[in-house]
């Protein structure tokens, strides 16, 4: 004859190992938090939402506002747009006509930057051929699209080989825009290190009647790969 006592609906939903239980044990730990702060449920949710902003914006996206004309007409002073910081997290690299968000510091100043990609490492980047435009591995570029009104590509010459790891970037108001160009003789050559970026600007989220969405200008699309051996 068998024995053993048979555990009842009672014996197993009461067990410390049920899920069921797992879940009070967490709901009861939530309600203590949210007894012992001030406001009770409606702090503890505020702070809950908080915690979870600081996350998003520390690991996913943060805003960022525009800070000068650099990247007019497309960004203008005072637009905030929403940097995606996973861009370039999994394998991704920045790619030409990506709107950067970057870190100078060492390089342009002590401050977050935001500009152009106009070249990546083992690119031959040139200004100007013969029609004022800027020629990458050899393919002219038509930044017409997103150019400032009135500039020309450049006012200063430049012929570079960017780096491998590195990046040359350019600010599309090319009259009003401290870039690359102008740090050419710094240490780096101002070419920033893919390490450096912050994210890509995706998005500008403010002021709503200026809502859109970042593209990469087909401008670069027909841009050949570098040729062997020039990664540096």
């Amino acid at each position: 004859m068998d024995t053993e006592a048979q555990p009842t609906e009672r014996d197993r939903s009461s067990h410390p190992d049920s899920p069921g239980a797992e879940g009070r044990s967490r709901f009861a730990l939530v309600e203590r938090l949210a007894a012992w702060l001030p406001g009770g449920r409606i702090t503890f949710t505020l702070f809950a939402c908080l915690a979870s902003l600081l996350l998003v914006n520390t690991f996913v996206a943060q805003p960022f506002q525009i800070p000068s004309g650099s990247m007019e007409p497309g960004l203008r002073i005072g637009d905030r747009v929403l940097v995606n910081k996973l861009a370039y997290r999994f394998g991704g690299q920045p790619r030409r006509g990506d709107v950067i968000v970057f870190d100078g510091t060492g390089y342009f100043g002590d401050a977050d930057y935001v500009k152009r990609v106009a070249g990546v490492g083992g690119d031959h980047v040139v200004c100007c051929d013969t029609k004022g435009r800027i020629e990458v591995n050899g393919r002219p570029v038509d930044e017409t699209s997103f150019l400032h009104s009135g500039d020309s590509a450049s006012s200063v010459p430049f012929d570079v080989a960017v780096p491998a790891g590195r990046l040359f970037v350019l600010g599309d108001h090319r009259d009003d825009s401290s870039d690359s160009r102008d740090h050419l003789g710094s240490p780096g050559g101002g070419m920033i290190p893919v390490g450096d970026v912050i994210g890509r600007a995706d998005w500008i989220v403010w002021p709503y009647d200026h809502w859109t969405r970042l593209t990469r200008p087909s401008a670069y699309a027909r841009v050949p790969a570098p040729a062997e051996g020039s990664h540096g």
